[in-house]
């Protein structure tokens, strides 16, 4: 410590990294992909960094939504590859061959060539000269109405998961192998990359248990469908930090109620896929009230997190806050 520190004492910080999708199910088919590409990128990366640092330590939050969809995901998967049922996912369901052939329908084509091109264009498009060169070409195709070649769709299917995919996942055997290949991908190239992409979200969820158990990681929870708990027990508590913000007179039918069963039902999903009862939880978008306080203590939760903005307004009464200090946090 230099001599300047002297007295200040320690700061203890808790890294708290919140893993949320809502829930992209509709009608048994998802209508997003976001869930599976996060899983293979961003979830599985944070979870190599955990496993592969010794020392770090993190609180990694779960929203239940997410983790009954990291669930399904592999399930569909399996189905797909042995028994070639649908995921019901339109960039999977066309991995694993199902794509709509000939000029009928022109808008299912169309919607997966569009699908296709949504990447960061610095981070990933930029980065690989191949998928950028397929996401230019496809670009012109959709701007003059027309399809892909078939073999170009394929090889545009596999460098979008491929740009999707995190760097711990990128250094295995099979992502380098496609990448070296460059193109002409075949139906066995799509169907192995779709196994990586089931194994990666299957293994997702044992990864972070493992972690837990060896005591590298604390797991907490959101309550269930990510609502926000002080405004659905009462929305007139929105005044107490937005004093004139316009509010319906009605409050949610039975919020108290629904806010229990949101709680309710997160504990009894973190259960299944971790094996122990949350400690902690990240109440969504960090809303929290007086109220929610003394509903989370009921359910046997023994801390919450919030933000700084929250805290500052909290305390804006009884400690004055300067605005700069409040725009630092």
């Amino acid at each position: 410590m230099r001599p300047a520190e002297e007295g200040l004492g320690k700061l203890n910080v808790v890294l708290c990294w919140h893993m949320h999708q809502p829930d992209y199910r509709y009608l048994g088919a998802y209508l997003r992909p976001w869930t599976w590409l996060h899983a293979i990128k961003d979830y599985s990366d944070m979870a190599a960094h955990l496993e592969n640092i010794p020392l770090a330590r993190a609180v990694v939050n779960f929203s239940p939504v997410l983790i009954e969809q990291l669930q399904d995901y592999p399930a569909r998967i399996r189905a797909c590859l042995d028994h070639a049922v649908p995921i019901r996912d339109e960039i999977l369901d066309a991995l694993a061959g199902q794509v709509p052939e000939g000029a009928e329908p022109h808008s299912s084509m169309h919607s997966l060539m569009r699908s296709l091109l949504r990447v960061n264009e610095a981070m990933m498009k930029s980065r690989f000269a191949v998928y950028a060169r397929l996401h230019g070409e496809t670009k012109q195709a959709l701007a003059e109405g027309r399809f892909l070649p078939r073999q170009q769709l394929d090889d545009l299917l596999v460098w979008y998961v491929l740009a999707w995919l995190g760097e711990s996942v990128r250094s295995e055997e099979l992502a380098v192998a496609l990448q070296e290949k460059a193109g002409g991908y075949s139906a066995a190239d799509r169907r192995a990359l779709l196994q990586l992409v089931g194994d990666v979200c299957g293994g997702l969820l044992p990864r972070y248990r493992a972690l837990a158990e060896a005591g590298r990681a604390e797991l907490s929870v959101t309550p269930f469908a990510h609502p926000i708990l002080p405004l659905l027990q009462d929305l007139q508590c929105a005044r107490e930090s937005m004093p004139h913000a316009p509010l319906p007179s009605a409050n949610y039918c039975g919020g108290t109620e629904r806010c229990d069963w949101h709680l309710s039902e997160a504990v009894r999903v973190f259960q299944q896929a971790f094996g122990r009862t949350p400690a902690g939880c990240w109440p969504a978008e960090g809303g929290i009230s007086e109220a929610t306080l003394e509903q989370l203590h009921r359910h046997g939760f023994g801390w919450a997190a919030s933000g700084a903005k929250v805290l500052y307004n909290s305390l804006a009464e009884a400690v004055p806050v300067s605005a700069a200090h409040l725009h630092a946090w």
